[in-house]
């Protein structure tokens, strides 16, 4: 049996604000911001991704998938080629974040919140660096 491809394409974040947390993912974590709409009243839809990425994150509101605890979503994963760069530019833009923890093996993070309390972590791979990731 021949397995079935899938692409993870959106994570839905549950925010209590959400042109705050377009400020804060577009502007502070330099997200381009793909969509923004509003197709009916009552519901806006908005979409970021980070540089480079394939999957990106939602939030807006009036439909089911927007309904979470606003900063319940924990540990977002963002992987860097040079952890300590990532966090400096992430601190020049406003961005509290903690000290670079070393896990071993290679594995390098620092972690932050979302206005929300929606918990993002900055991650290094020293085996996931450069034209070959």
């Amino acid at each position: 049996m021949t397995a079935m491809q899938m692409k993870l394409e959106l994570i839905p974040l549950p925010v209590s604000d959400v042109d705050r947390a377009i400020a804060f993912y577009a502007d502070k974590l330099g997200f381009n911001k793909d969509v923004d709409v509003q197709p009916s009243e009552g519901v806006r839809v908005v979409q970021l991704t980070p540089e480079g990425s394939s999957c990106s994150v939602g939030f807006g509101t009036g439909l089911d998938v927007y309904a979470g605890e606003p900063g319940s979503v924990r540990g977002l994963h963002l992987v860097v080629d040079d952890i300590a760069k990532a966090r400096a530019d992430l601190i020049d833009r406003g961005v509290e974040i903690s000290e670079i923890h070393d896990f071993g093996g290679g594995v390098k993070g620092a972690h932050f919140s979302d206005p929300d309390g929606n918990t993002l972590e900055l991650q290094e791979m020293a085996w996931r660096k450069g034209a070959a990731y």
